[in-house]
């Protein structure tokens, strides 16, 4: 065993994190984590983890449950080809794997959702594998401490980083080393203003030493994000509201949303063109409502909801009148979600 791995286990065995799903007796429950804690903070995954499991407590149970109410399980994680992920795998694992998750890493990653470090993580972490994992906190305690200078974010860093994460391994407690690089990424190691002084590996950081613990991990300059434009017509007709649900792949997949598209100014005018180009309905805006700012991965959206009157739609149309009472249970993003609540009763 390395020094580098001795020193934070012991530090682990004294820090460790208490978690929900850490000393969980089914692979399952660790599996959902880590599929949650993808782009996702500890403390925003803790109570819908804990929800989750109430509701879904088991790969049956999820494999049985209809592809909407695991969407409206997980809604407002984002990324919702997680959860879409998730349900198609837990229908092949019951109908494929007898109900249990495959032991081996190339079963793991035949699953939907599973790439090399959520299969390492859930081997190690699950099922006592002696393999090394490799998330966003681990890749910043590794280039710190080694002093990466290759980007970590290219295919030559990450190479670097998993050769590390590897050469560190210890025997026997694989699961342990890996939650302890997890820990220590997101409590100490933190991407700004690391804590050193707390730090069980800071006399062996060769960044610290150099004074480059800010500058580490290099990463790729991030690209300028793209703005887009969106106006959203609200149409409430006898306490129902006409709403849209999208194709099952794709941002944003299988939630619903309001009849919205792309317009160049923010004006009735466009609105009302747009709205008829994309869905061939007839509107008459009456107000425009509170514009709504998020930001995806990769762009900027502003989506400015507009009060109309309907005047005409189309024959075989795709948009369907929801009640208004109903609207807590159909899954939607964001920007949705919050025009939404404006009309919940």
């Amino acid at each position: 065993m390395s020094e580098f791995s001795h020193r934070i286990l012991i530090w682990y065995d004294q820090h460790a994190r208490v978690l929900p799903w850490r000393g969980h007796p089914d692979s399952y429950a660790v599996w959902v984590s880590e599929i949650m804690l993808q782009q996702t903070r500890v403390e925003t995954v803790r109570p819908y983890f804990e929800r989750w499991m109430n509701q879904f407590p088991s790969v049956a149970a999820l494999a049985a449950a209809p592809e909407q109410a695991v969407l409206s399980a997980w809604e407002g994680l984002g990324y919702y080809s997680r959860a879409r992920n998730l349900h198609k795998a837990a229908r092949l694992v019951v109908n494929a794997h007898n109900g249990q998750l495959p032991r081996d890493l190339a079963g793991l990653r035949q699953l939907p959702g599973i790439g090399r470090y959520t299969a390492a993580a859930i081997a190690s972490i699950a099922f006592g594998m002696d393999v090394a994992t490799l998330d966003g906190n681990l890749k910043r305690v590794f280039a710190r401490v080694f002093n990466l200078a290759q980007p970590a974010d290219s295919p030559a860093g990450e190479n670097s980083l998993w050769t590390l994460a590897e050469a560190h391994l210890p025997p026997g407690r694989a699961g342990d080393y890996n939650q302890a690089l997890m820990d220590l990424g997101a409590t100490v190691c933190l991407p700004r203003k690391p804590l050193c002084q707390l730090c069980p590996l800071s006399d062996l950081c060769q960044a610290r030493a150099l004074g480059l613990q800010d500058e580490r991990p290099v990463l790729k300059p991030k690209p300028v994000l793209p703005h887009h434009l969106k106006a959203a017509a609200v149409i409430l007709l006898d306490e129902t509201l006409l709403l849209n649900l999208r194709p099952a792949s794709g941002l944003l997949g299988g939630l619903w949303e309001f009849p919205a598209a792309e317009v160049e100014q923010d004006s009735a005018e466009a609105m009302s063109a747009a709205l008829q180009a994309a869905y061939q309905l007839k509107i008459f805006p009456l107000a425009r409502l509170t514009e709504i700012r998020h930001t995806y991965t990769h762009f900027h959206l502003t989506e400015i909801p507009w009060r109309c009157d309907l005047l005409q739609l189309p024959e075989n149309s795709p948009l369907q009148w929801i009640p208004i009472h109903d609207l807590a249970a159909c899954p939607m993003g964001k920007v949705d979600r919050a025009i939404a609540r404006r009309f919940s009763v």
